[in-house]
């Protein structure tokens, strides 16, 4: 009876012996190194995992900085400039320099402008909505109000105004992560060039429609008059699809578009009051 457990014992331990030595053969054979930089680089980064980057999280971003011959077409949003060199100096490259960017709304059709010509009762998703019918104004390619940017956004950086129905993005906290611009079924959110004291001179409109139609539907619509076009010197406004677009690397904020724009449809955000033009001062003291 002792022999037998005894041999039992033995046969066991044999076998988990081999059984060890087994697994460690295929754990050597098969091992994937990965390099201990990557680790350096996760930590350096903002541990937003927000997909801006156009990777699915940092730990991924981190891998593509590590294995890039060059960063070249990798940049971290959230992190900015700051972020991406100290990911340079730990792996001994040169981080490009990259213009930050911030979110614009390409639509200002407030309810005054864009009355509603419909209700809508369903669920309040915005790609419900934008794959069930045109909306609930007469414009097609307006804001539906449903909030799907404002959920995307993960950094209180946008939030639905009550009154007017539409986004607004706030600048200071704006990262450009981009997660509200997936979100607009309409494609209503623009990452635009950054510039200094967050100034925006931009065309707030989607309209494709033919000046006629879009005036009716929104009365702060682009109607592609060919106005701005014409009075801008640096050829930053081109016109396609009957609808004006301003290049931000273009522009140079002469605001002379604004004011030639007959419809209101081009924005400018955080510039100082317009001094009154000379023919006005004359007329008052006449």
């Amino acid at each position: 009876m002792s022999s037998t457990v005894l041999i039992t014992i033995i046969s066991l331990s044999l076998l988990a012996f081999i059984s060890a030595v087994i697994l460690y053969l295929v754990a050597q054979k098969f091992k994937v190194f990965e390099d201990p930089r990557i680790d350096e680089v996760q930590a350096a980064l903002p541990a937003a995992n927000c997909g801006g980057c156009g990777f699915a999280g940092c730990r991924n971003m981190a891998e593509a900085l590590v294995n890039a011959d060059s960063f070249e077409g990798l940049n971290c949003p959230v992190g900015g400039a700051a972020v991406m060199e100290e990911a340079a100096r730990l792996l001994g490259k040169v981080a490009p320099a990259v213009d930050p960017t911030v979110a614009v709304l390409l639509c200002n059709g407030t309810p005054e402008s864009r009355p509603h010509t419909s209700n809508y009762n369903g669920a309040s998703d915005c790609r419900i909505v934008h794959s069930l019918y045109s909306g609930d104004t007469d414009c097609s390619y307006g804001c539906l109000g449903n909030g799907d940017c404002e959920r995307a956004c993960t950094f209180d950086a946008l939030h639905m105004d009550i009154a007017t129905g539409l986004p607004v993005i706030k600048d200071e906290k704006c990262v450009s992560c981009g997660a509200c611009v997936k979100a607009c079924p309409r494609n209503l959110i623009e990452l635009r060039k950054k510039a200094k004291k967050d100034r925006k001179i931009y065309v707030a409109c989607s309209n494709c429609d033919k000046g006629g139609p879009a005036r009716r539907a929104c009365k702060v619509a682009c109607i592609a008059c060919n106005k701005c076009q014409k009075v801008c010197a640096f050829n930053a406004i081109t016109i396609e699809n009957n609808l004006a677009y301003i290049d931000a690397s273009k522009c140079t904020f002469c605001r002379k578009c604004v004011e030639e724009c007959p419809t209101n449809a081009i924005i400018e955000l955080n510039f100082p009051p317009r001094k009154p033009k000379v023919e006005a001062q004359v007329e008052v003291a006449n």
